[in-house]
């Protein structure tokens, strides 16, 4: 890693500016393309602390077809990925820099939505997964910190595959927690194997937080908000309005009950639409 003028250069590359965010599985830097001369967002993939070096590099492996994988989904809302690089022996994904803030972001500053606000939001994250649930890609991390406004109106999801360990539980073999566990999906706290539907729960949670301020399953600690995940029922919602059967519907514990996703979307899209109530 060439460090000259004090800014890292990835693969010969990418230069690093600025921190934009950092998660359990790594850190977000604002670059600039020295090829290109414009600025990206370049993700830095770390593996969680005390997995085997065998495991780590199936974990990286994984996470590198999933990038590429998802830089085929044909959508607006979805993060467009430039790049998959190799440096220090781990990924690094490159994708267009969204100039704006995220909606964790906007609910910490501006407290819960409007029912008609979180349904175009949710709308549009809709349509990132259904695009991307079209070409075999789940994204597995739903949640309003991987969900960018960006200053051209766009709502984008992001991260998609980069929270995803080998395996199909939300543990590593180390048993830590990947992933935040108040919108993982029962199965995947169960450790049974995840599909398109539960990306669908995810995005009921999100909902529910968006309207409410707080997420329905959250406890003091994840072993406690995992409990909650798969037996308990969501409080019910007091600020959702027309969003309320939406988002029951989505919440439902077994998979295949789940509202599909063309049903939900043709919801959101009626809640969202000016004429609908508020």
């Amino acid at each position: 890693m060439d460090a000259a003028g004090g800014n890292p250069l990835i693969a010969g590359r990418y230069r690093l500016l600025s921190r934009l965010g950092e998660g359990g599985m790594g850190t977000v830097w604002r670059a600039r393309d020295e090829t290109l001369y414009r600025e990206v967002a370049v993700k830095e993939v770390r593996a969680p602390a005390g997995l085997q070096a065998g495991d780590i590099t199936r974990m990286y492996s994984r996470l590198e077809r999933e990038a590429w994988a998802a830089a085929r989904i044909p959508d607006r809302n979805v993060v467009t990925i430039h790049d998959v690089v190799m440096e220090d022996d781990r990924p690094w994904v490159v994708m267009e820099l969204i100039r704006g803030r995220s909606l964790a972001d906007l609910l910490r500053a501006e407290g819960p939505l409007t029912p008609r606000h979180a349904a175009h939001i949710g709308g549009e994250v809709l349509s990132a997964l259904r695009a991307a649930h079209a070409v075999g890609v789940e994204h597995r991390d739903v949640k309003p910190a991987n969900v960018l406004l960006s200053e051209d109106g766009r709502v984008v999801l992001s991260d998609f595959g980069i929270a995803m360990v080998e395996g199909s539980t939300a543990l590593t073999m180390t048993g830590e927690l990947v992933g935040s566990p108040e919108y993982l999906p029962p199965e995947r706290a169960l450790g049974r194997p995840s599909g398109p539907e539960s990306d669908l729960w995810s995005l009921g949670v999100l909902l529910y937080a968006t309207v409410e301020g707080m997420s329905p399953f959250r406890h003091d600690t994840a072993l406690s908000t995992l409990r909650a995940v798969v037996d308990e029922e969501p409080p019910v919602p007091t600020r959702a309005g027309p969003l309320a059967p939406v988002i029951a519907g989505l919440l439902r514990k077994e998979p295949a009950e789940r509202t599909p996703s063309a049903e939900a979307a043709e919801a959101l899209r009626d809640i969202a639409h000016p004429d609908a109530t508020t």
